[in-house]
């Protein structure tokens, strides 16, 4: 099973992935002014950026949407596949919160989705927040996923045949996953320690065949583990971008009011 996270506490290693050389070199100046990031490579076209990736196995990579030959959505499926044990989490930079994108980017295994209008600060803190294992979507981009998994009845009757393999237990932490929980917040929630927390999620992921946490929600919402209601509580406050692990309760998914579905 792939690590729940990547990070082991030194500098991380981050490839761009940018189409527009001036814009390619904006986000090179601004990672490498962090103490603890370092930009080993740069890439303008798909090809390029796997190749990088798969010479120097980044901690990081940061992907646009629009990325020359064939996409960022095509160079993260690529970049998931050829790089070696699941050592390299991407985040996804789009203009764009269509279905088609949103989506296609999840199913193609990013960790992080975030808006090209993010500020300075977002992107660096969407930089570490996946490098540990966790996984980010903007707020809009947040808000989008909920409001179409809400809209369509359809896919709450669809339930992943992978889900029979998991306890009362396991099934119980994956909505609560969906809602928006940390590990921390999971054990906190069920009164349990958060190495058991921790254990549930591997369990979990390694049942459902889930590359993430961000995969994780994407089938707790169409098996239909998650439903609007009465908001899961939270202790942490809200961040500057919403984020799988760290929403809290006036955070756009929140605000959804989403709850977990009884086991």
């Amino acid at each position: 099973m792939q690590p729940l996270s990547v990070y082991d506490g030194g500098p991380l290693l981050v490839v761009i992935a940018e189409g527009q050389g001036l814009v390619r070199a904006g986000l090179r100046i601004l990672l490498e002014h962090q103490d603890d990031m370092v930009v080993v490579a740069d890439a303008a076209t798909v090809d390029e950026v796997v190749e990088e990736a798969r010479s120097g196995v980044p901690d990081v990579v940061l992907v646009d949407l629009d990325l020359p030959g064939a996409g960022g959505i095509e160079a993260a499926r690529r970049l998931l596949e050829e790089v070696p044990d699941g050592a390299t989490r991407v985040v996804l930079l789009m203009t764009s919160q269509a279905d088609d994108a949103v989506f296609g980017a999840l199913r193609a295994g990013a960790t992080g989705l975030l808006l090209k209008d993010a500020g300075p600060d977002e992107l660096v803190a969407a930089v570490r927040v996946v490098a540990r294992g966790e996984a980010l979507l903007a707020p809009g981009v947040a808000s989008r996923l909920v409001e179409d998994f809400m809209s369509r009845p359809e896919r709450l009757r669809s339930t992943p045949e992978e889900l029979d393999e998991l306890t009362a237990r396991e099934r119980e932490v994956v909505a609560l996953v969906a809602c928006g929980l940390s590990n921390e917040e999971i054990a906190e929630q069920l009164v349990v320690t958060r190495a058991t927390a921790k254990t549930h999620v591997s369990r979990a992921l390694c049942k459902l065949h889930a590359r993430d946490r961000a995969q994780l929600v994407v089938l707790a919402y169409e098996a239909g583990l998650v439903r609007p209601g009465r908001p899961v509580p939270a202790a942490a406050e809200p961040p500057a971008v919403a984020r799988f692990g760290r929403y809290a309760p006036r955070g756009r998914v929140r605000r959804a009011g989403l709850r977990p579905l009884a086991a």
